[in-house]
């Protein structure tokens, strides 16, 4: 196995200077970090970060809780997220442990329970948002928080969140502009705040062009393929000329629907899905979506983080990232 001193011949430096650079212990040029860092690769050198903990109190390694459903596909999205997360974190020296809550509140309180009780510098996390939870509670232990995609009630911190109003707004905004007044709005379970913006913006663009707010267009259900299959049927059944589907796996389910009957889209019926994977681009024809900065995200959050870990006392920050509508053939 490689030594530090091994590193330091081969980057052309001190044993000093590589310390430093591992454990950011003093200023070094970004050239010489670079340097360093090659050579660590090269030779597959590996800190000891049990010693490099003692030595600075710090474990190096970051918590990541996010709500992973084994039948939804907004998995991809949570994926992402965390691969933005490992980017920064190996730039910087850290490790990531992934954590599931499950779409599950007592889960949640369960795995937040794990990291007070483990070694961790700090924790993102996207909450459940259930009506019940105290984070100020579960969230005892000594290490800076941050909130991500949601934004749980009545609690002041960092938060990193998407503006799923505006995306949903901008995307029914664009149907009527089409000639769509009867738009249909498929959503997964109200109470989460994702959800609950993007029905907001539904509405918005409908009272800010002069629409009725129909509550026979709008149908929420469990975020699963069969009821977005379902509630598309429904749907078609009351004559909407244009869908909207607040999430990724009802998406799939309304094209299902559309596609299995022969609806003709645009002409017949356009849609609109949430979250953009490969899967869109190939239907025929290519589903227009809103697409959420997730990988962005990830690196947003942190990058707060770290701020933290490394003794920022800053005010709390919300960080507001835009969606972007994505216009393909299906509207």
């Amino acid at each position: 196995m490689a030594s530090i001193k091994d590193v330091a011949i081969k980057a052309q430096v001190s044993t000093a200077t590589v310390s430093h650079v591992i454990n950011g212990t003093r200023f070094v040029a970004e050239e010489t970090k670079d340097k360093v860092f090659s050579a660590m690769e090269e030779l597959d050198y590996r800190p000891n970060r049990i010693a490099r903990s003692l030595r600075s109190r710090k474990s190096y390694t970051i918590g990541l809780l996010v709500p992973l459903v084994a039948e939804d596909t907004s998995n991809f999205f949570f994926m992402s997220i965390a691969n933005g997360i490992e980017q920064v974190l190996k730039d910087n020296g850290y490790n990531l442990i992934l954590s599931n809550s499950n779409e599950d509140v007592d889960t949640e309180r369960d795995q937040i329970r794990v990291f007070n009780s483990q070694f961790i510098d700090g924790l993102i996390i996207a909450p459940v948002n259930g009506e019940d939870c105290n984070y100020e509670k579960e969230l005892s232990g000594d290490y800076p928080v941050v909130f991500i995609d949601r934004h749980p009630a009545g609690l002041n911190g960092d938060m990193i969140l998407v503006d799923n109003r505006q995306g949903t707004h901008e995307a029914v905004t664009t149907l009527i502009k089409r000639g769509h007044e009867k738009i249909g709005f498929i959503t997964g379970s109200l109470g989460i705040t994702t959800s609950d913006e993007r029905l907001e913006g539904y509405k918005e663009a409908l009272e800010n062009h002069q629409l009725p707010i129909d509550e026979n267009y709008m149908k929420e259900g469990p975020a699963t393929f069969q009821q977005g299959y379902q509630l598309a049927k429904e749907l078609h059944e009351a004559k909407v000329t244009a869908l909207f589907v607040a999430n990724n796996v009802m998406t799939m389910g309304a094209v299902s629907y559309l596609q299995e009957k022969e609806v003709k889209v645009p002409e017949e019926m356009a849609i609109i899905g949430y979250d953009d994977y490969d899967w869109m681009k190939i239907t025929s024809p290519p589903l227009s979506v809103v697409r959420q900065p997730a990988f962005e995200l990830g690196k947003a959050a942190v990058e707060q983080l770290l701020k933290r870990v490394e003794g920022s006392q800053d005010e709390p920050v919300e960080i507001m990232l835009d969606s972007e509508l994505i216009l393909r053939g299906s509207c």
